[in-house]
């Protein structure tokens, strides 16, 4: 008895291909972290931000992704920038300038806006 039965060969699958970046923003819009849709204005706006902050492309280029719920629902918008770790509060108007300015393009940390730091880039390690 041959019990040899393979599977049915499914479509080939393409590998996805991501163009190089040095921070990954990732930005809750999900419905309790913001009234009345101010999170997704504000992932809207990220585009031109980083493009004047010069960081829509080349050696300092900024990935961004929406993400519907990082159970962290008061203060937003709420962000975290990878792989450094960091998560702001109230990530829009002027503090999400500085958020740009100061450690997307600057690479420091905007302390008082920070409510979490995780185990990445940014966090104290001692080794400074």
């Amino acid at each position: 008895m041959n019990d040899d039965k393979s599977p049915p060969s499914s479509p080939a699958v393409s590998k996805p291909s991501i163009q190089a970046y040095r921070r990954h923003l990732l930005v809750c819009t999900g419905p309790r972290c913001t009234q009345d849709g101010q999170a997704q204005a504000v992932f809207d706006s990220l585009g031109e931000k980083f493009k004047a902050a010069g960081i829509q492309e080349g050696p300092l280029r900024v990935k961004r992704s929406r993400v519907s719920c990082f159970a962290a629902c008061k203060g937003g918008p709420v962000m975290c920038v990878q792989p450094d770790g960091t998560w702001y509060y109230d990530a829009q108007g002027e503090n999400l300038d500085r958020i740009i300015t100061e450690h997307l393009v600057g690479g420091r940390p905007v302390a008082e806006l920070v409510f979490h730091q995780g185990p990445g880039e940014g966090a104290e390690d001692g080794a400074g």
